[in-house]
């Protein structure tokens, strides 16, 4: 399995802690733990920030970064070792891991973070923070602060500034490293071969779960612990539900699926939607959709590269999907008028794609000084046009009512344009047919 490396982390701590002020720290919590029920957790996922900083992958741990501090910059609050609870649960770090295996100069127990952080924050003008995001911690914090503040009369010195640190770590983390890039290949290469599998059973009389179950297959056979998001199975009617997640009706014979999932390595995530007839041959009606789209896709490619700016790709699918439900008698009127008016809103009502990384839909602006942002080298993000043409939409002849469909793809935009990780799984027409076709043949 490929992994971010250590020195990558380090390198990243390095280049927030050179775009702090001078004399300032930032603090940053782990992820809580989530309670699904009573006493039962849900699976423990790393908070992105804290996990693009650190690499550190338990709960109750706090990051200090002090730039220019003498006895060590990075500061690790964690949980002590303890036998007991390591055989409840699992092991853990222990400071002396926190700074053999994750890289921290210091290390003390998080339960000694009251007495020692007040101390590590005196004196620093500035507070870098994730203010907003976790009430709770922003409560402590404050209570540190004025631990500080109560001894303002012994010469203690309290910070005079407090800044959220989302907008410089967010703006690095929109630019993907090389080590990045990698482990976002390894992630799309095991949610292509989800997909190719999901692809290979489907057949009527299953159910969404039953293609579901494919997919979750695959990832943990992949050596991945967990989807990046909640899976979505959509067949029939339900493919025109954009966020479906019920995933536990049946597949039809003349009906097409849509899934849209993607394993998630390291925290990177990959996303992917791929949509075929559950029979294995499409009908005239979903084959003339499905190339729609698919036209559109390839235009948006065209359009991501450097000095191109956000939009471009979007405008392009816009344009394609306008004039191709124009020809097929699903819209009326010119093309430029109806995109004006957004008439291909009633069937195209999403945006061409997100930034993707740690977070599915990733942080990153996608506007600077009110103008589209500008294309980067090392820019993820996906491109996923769709057509949704609701099954109670009486404006339209009956053969169309139901038919959704989506193809998603993730990119990273290279020097030449844009390189595309998720290529692994079949989109023609020609070879997803073949690919259902051979999958029959084999299972006789």
């Amino acid at each position: 399995m490929i992994h971010i490396p250590k020195t990558e982390y380090s390198r990243r701590r390095k280049a927030l802690m050179a775009q702090m002020e001078p004399n300032s720290i930032a603090i940053l919590p782990a992820a809580a733990v989530a309670i699904r029920n009573r006493d039962v957790e849900h699976v423990y996922r790393q908070d992105s920030d804290f996990q693009y900083l650190s690499g550190f992958p338990e709960p109750q741990a706090v990051i200090v970064l002090m730039p220019g501090r003498e006895h060590g910059e990075y500061v690790l609050f964690c949980r002590e070792r303890n036998a007991e609870r390591e055989l409840w649960d699992s092991l853990r770090a222990g400071q002396e891991g926190a700074i053999r295996d994750y890289g921290a100069d210091d290390a003390f127990p998080i339960t000694d973070i009251d007495d020692i952080l007040p101390g590590l924050i005196e004196g620093r003008d500035r507070v870098y923070s994730a203010m907003g995001s976790n009430p709770e911690f922003d409560r402590h914090l404050m209570e540190w602060i004025n631990v500080i503040r109560s001894k303002a009369h012994l010469g203690a010195q309290p910070p005079n500034e407090f800044v959220a640190l989302d907008h410089l770590l967010h703006d690095m983390r929109l630019y993907k490293s090389a080590a990045e890039v990698k482990v976002m290949r390894e992630a799309a290469r095991i949610s292509a071969q989800a997909h190719i599998r999901a692809m290979q059973a489907s057949r009527p009389g299953l159910h969404e779960f039953s293609l579901e179950a494919e997919l979750d297959y695959e990832f943990r056979k992949g050596g991945v612990k967990m989807p990046a998001y909640g899976s979505i199975v959509a067949a029939g009617r339900n493919s025109c539900i954009l966020h479906y997640q019920q995933n536990d009706a049946l597949l039809k014979d003349g009906d097409l699926v849509l899934i849209d999932a993607g394993c998630e390595i390291d925290c990177y995530a990959s996303d992917i939607t791929r949509t075929w007839p559950v029979n294995g041959k499409f009908s005239p009606e979903q084959k003339a959709i499905y190339e729609l789209v698919l036209a559109a896709q390839e235009a948006a490619f065209a359009e991501i590269a450097p000095n191109k700016h956000w939009n471009q790709a979007h405008e392009a699918t816009v344009r394609v999907i306008t004039a191709g439900l124009v020809k097929l008698g699903l819209l009326e009127g010119a093309v430029d008028e109806l995109i004006a008016s957004e008439a291909y809103k009633a069937f195209y009502m999403h945006r061409a794609g997100h930034w993707l990384g740690m977070d599915v839909h990733d942080v990153g602006e996608y506007k600077v000084g009110g103008e589209w942002r500008v294309l980067e080298v090392g820019m993820a993000l996906t491109v996923e046009p769709g057509i949704y043409i609701s099954p109670d939409n009486q404006q339209v002849a009956k053969k169309w009512r139901g038919i959704g469909v989506r193809i998603e793809d993730d990119v990273v935009v290279t020097k030449q344009g844009c390189e595309i990780l998720t290529g692994g799984v079949p989109k023609s027409v020609a070879e997803i047919e073949a690919l259902m076709a051979a999958a029959r043949v084999q299972a006789l």
